[in-house]
């Protein structure tokens, strides 16, 4: 059994119902004891940093599924079919949200993403917000997510942007560091030039790891 959160005011019938879901749906992958783990170890990690409450149950779900499904991954209990690249910056809520944002967009499918922050932030920069939102995409939805082992060991690739040395290194991944400018504090039309940085970035690195189908 999960133990009560000490100190949060959870909404701890909600977060069984979530576990319940999730125990479902990798059932023979992971124990009822580990998706009741992560359910709550994920409620806890978000209310530290998450300035809204109203809709935490429903990000637990979205962070705790997503690291279940990582930690799958990394245990080979899920079969990778396309590279998982992850972006990770100081509070994920800019550059790394950017990243992942404008990779997924251009792979359509061919290349999976996450991102995370060392030290997240409580809601993705307003600024980010409105110059994604320029180029039609919208990362209202999105969230600063902390950076966890399972997401890391999942990664093909992993990208790195002002984090320093906080992220784990396993042998046979890919790492690479971006020297992008931190978004926090600057206007939009500051951001869009690290927006069409980014970009670049982002296009080169599908490139190399999922070109493009050639038309036939």
């Amino acid at each position: 059994m999960s133990q009560p959160l000490s100190g949060l005011l959870a909404p701890e019938a909600a977060l069984h119902r979530i576990a319940d879901q999730l125990a479902d749906r990798f059932t023979g992958v992971f124990a009822r004891e580990t998706v009741d783990r992560y359910v709550f170890e994920s409620y806890t990690a978000l209310a530290r940093t998450s300035r809204v409450q109203t809709h935490l149950t429903a990000l637990t779900g979205r962070f705790a599924t997503d690291r279940l499904t990582a930690l799958a991954q990394a245990k080979g209990a899920v079969v990778k079919t396309v590279p998982e690249v992850l972006f990770v910056c100081v509070q994920n809520a800019g550059r790394s949200q950017m990243a992942a944002a404008l990779l997924a967009h251009h792979a359509a499918g061919r290349v999976h993403v996450r991102s995370a922050g060392s030290q997240p932030g409580d809601e993705i920069d307003p600024a980010v917000l409105a110059a994604m939102a320029e180029i039609g995409l919208n990362l209202a939805t999105e969230y600063p997510k902390p950076l966890t082992d399972d997401v890391v060991r999942a990664a093909d690739v992993v990208v790195t942007m002002g984090c320093g040395d906080s992220c784990p290194v396993y042998p046979g991944k890919r790492y690479a560091d971006w020297a992008v400018r931190d978004p926090a504090g600057l206007s939009v039309g500051e951001v869009r030039s690290i927006r069409a940085d980014i970009d670049f970035r982002a296009q080169a690195l599908l490139a190399d790891l999922a070109p493009a189908p050639v038309p036939s």
